[in-house]
């Protein structure tokens, strides 16, 4: 077997305090019911984040304790990987702020903007950073206050995100064995943009009186043709990982696939042939929380010796853009 170049060594999460039920939802006005948002979601809280836990602010936290559990100063930071939709503010990148809380100095840092799948494109960037020799260490976070950006009157959404952040230590793998990471693999069709986006308030159309009145900066979503689209692009995700691995699905230890909502992630389970006992599922405890929903889901299932060394790990999303991706991890 031929050894892999990169391994993750090292895991974190960063979470708000504040829990969210579906119940809280009637304390600002809309009118949903548990039972209503579980039956078609499977969510039954998130964490919502407060004005001083910022996206960086949860980074930090998910990094600090991915360094801490991989050993690794921030001087020994070479790159510094952040996936956000929501930047605390749109310059500098919120992955310098990042940088500057963990005095990283020696590191690069750059955002990544794909949405769901942004924190899969950051990993399979920072394998190639290390390939190419470039880099020997890098951290790669995915950090999400959607919180921010959704319309808190709009049933639909309000009640699919969370917030909170996830993170992953990525180093040379000097081993010589067959642990780290096995296969990467990403797509994206814009024309399917329209499917999941927030619609004003960038460079094209700036914010404005009427745009905040008209609530056309937040996020809008045709929720059947993006569950359509999701369960096909995870799909082929899925196929694409398990063929440039050379594995079966049979050798999947554990399927961690985005956390959006229970029914894409049974029927892609479904598609890979893998069995519900065999992918884990947090999306009941912290909604969609966009790229930070697989590093927070790998953190736990470490944390919960689910999994271990040895063990082959799968994982799939798809998000705005649209945008799709996978990655198989020998732990």
């Amino acid at each position: 077997m031929i050894p892999t170049v990169a391994r993750i060594t090292g895991t974190g999460r960063g979470l708000p305090s504040r829990i969210f039920t579906n119940d809280d939802f009637a304390s600002i006005g809309i009118e949903t019911s548990d039972e209503w948002i579980m039956e078609r979601t499977g969510i039954h809280e998130r964490r919502i984040a407060s004005d001083t836990e910022t996206t960086c602010w949860m980074a930090a936290t998910a990094s600090r304790q991915a360094m801490a559990r991989a050993g690794v100063t921030a001087g020994e930071i070479d790159a510094i990987i952040l996936s956000t939709a929501t930047p605390d503010r749109l310059l500098p990148a919120t992955a310098v702020d990042l940088q500057a809380e963990l005095g990283a100095t020696r590191a690069a840092a750059f955002d990544i903007s794909a949405a769901c799948s942004g924190w899969l494109y950051g990993l399979t960037v920072a394998e190639g950073m290390i390939a190419s020799g470039a880099i020997d260490t890098a951290l790669v976070v995915g950090a999400e206050k959607m919180s921010a950006i959704i319309d808190w009157k709009d049933r639909s959404t309000c009640v699919l995100f969370g917030d909170g952040s996830g993170a992953v230590v990525l180093q040379r793998n000097k081993s010589g064995e067959r642990a780290g990471i096995l296969s990467t693999f990403m797509r994206s069709d814009g024309c399917l943009a329209n499917l999941l986006y927030r619609p004003d308030g960038g460079a094209a159309h700036p914010m404005t009186a009427e745009i905040l009145e008209n609530r056309t900066h937040l996020v809008k979503m045709a929720g059947r043709e993006v569950f359509k689209h999701a369960v096909r692009e995870m799909s082929e995700a899925a196929d694409r990982a398990l063929d440039s691995a050379k594995l079966r699905a049979a050798d999947i230890d554990l399927l961690i696939p985005h956390q959006a909502n229970t029914r894409i992630i049974e029927a892609t389970a479904k598609h890979a042939n893998i069995s519900m006992d065999k992918v884990y599922v947090n999306v009941d405890r912290f909604g969609n929380t966009s790229s930070a929903s697989i590093p927070i889901a790998l953190d736990e299932v470490i944390e919960k010796k689910i999994v271990g060394p040895g063990s082959t790990v799968m994982m799939v999303a798809f998000g705005a853009g649209f945008t799709w991706a996978s990655a198989i991890v020998r732990l």
